[in-house]
């Protein structure tokens, strides 16, 4: 029994995002070329986001260079105790980045594999491992490239609308990188970005997760879209192919008319770019 003078947590303070392990050093200019890893689910169901995100990069004066051979980074074979196969599908895509130009990366969960869990699948192959860190030190994800590397200057051209993030478990509290997002949407004079209840929690994707545990995913993700239709926004925002995925399923599910998209798509449109994203 705890004693009457004992401190009691906040409400909510667990949601809070732990501070990560230090502050990163960004480079003092913008590379002339880049990779970007496109991840699976948005190869598979968000292309148009992946072009998107090239078209950021590129009007930032940026060459950039999609390696034909990427597939997963490794993330569901990794989370479900399946070592052995996520280390040969890692082993895939290290040998796609020969080149020292920054990986950027359109997915904070993808992301936080390259840059925090590859150096735990090869801790005893040294020759490996310092290729591993090489590839962490140079890997960004989309929002954090753009704003802290590109520190990219966005002029909104588009009409008032009021705007809900989401951001993934991993882009949170690995990369740390809600706050990326939350800069540049601050950028754009016209969007309002809404606080939403639910934010800090998972939607219930979580890759494999929700294939294993359906009935809790499922909870998750309606408590998920009621946080973020009851806020009022007009439309969500995510960095997150795979949380997309899920949160638009359920609003469709829910025959709601409420849609995400992902951050480089909302982005590109509302600074006058061409997206090829279907949202208006």
């Amino acid at each position: 029994m705890s004693s009457p003078h004992s401190s009691v947590a906040t409400p909510q303070a667990t949601r809070l995002a732990p501070p990560l392990a230090g502050a990163r050093n960004y480079p003092a200019q913008k590379p002339a070329e880049v990779y970007l890893f496109g991840t699976c689910v948005l190869d598979l169901f968000f292309p148009e986001a992946g072009m998107d995100a090239i078209r950021l990069l590129e009007r930032e004066g940026i060459r950039v260079h999609f390696p034909q051979g990427q597939s997963c980074c490794g993330q569901p074979a990794y989370t479900s105790g399946y070592t052995d196969e996520a280390r040969e599908v890692a082993r895939a895509q290290l040998a796609l980045f020969s080149h020292d130009w920054p990986v950027v990366v359109p997915s904070g969960s993808c992301a936080g594999m390259f840059r925090h869990h590859y150096a735990e699948l090869f801790h005893d192959e040294p020759a490996t491992l310092r290729q591993v860190e090489a590839l962490a030190a140079r890997t960004y994800e989309l929002a954090e490239f753009l704003l802290e590397v590109c520190r990219i200057q966005l002029d909104d051209r588009g009409s008032p609308v009021k705007v809900a993030l989401h951001t993934s478990c991993s882009a949170r509290r690995e990369m740390g990188t809600h706050v990326h997002g939350r800069s540049l949407l601050s950028q754009l004079g016209q969007v309002e970005r809404v606080d939403h209840d639910h934010e800090s929690e998972c939607c219930g994707f979580g890759g494999t997760f929700c294939v294993r545990m359906p009935d809790i995913s499922g909870a998750m993700v309606r408590d998920k879209t009621a946080a973020l239709a009851g806020a009022g926004a007009d439309a969500v925002v995510s960095a997150d192919c795979g949380c997309l995925l899920n949160i638009n399923g359920a609003f469709e599910k829910q025959q709601q008319s409420l849609r995400g998209e992902h951050l480089a798509s909302f982005l590109l449109r509302r600074t006058g770019g061409k997206s090829d994203g279907v949202q208006s």
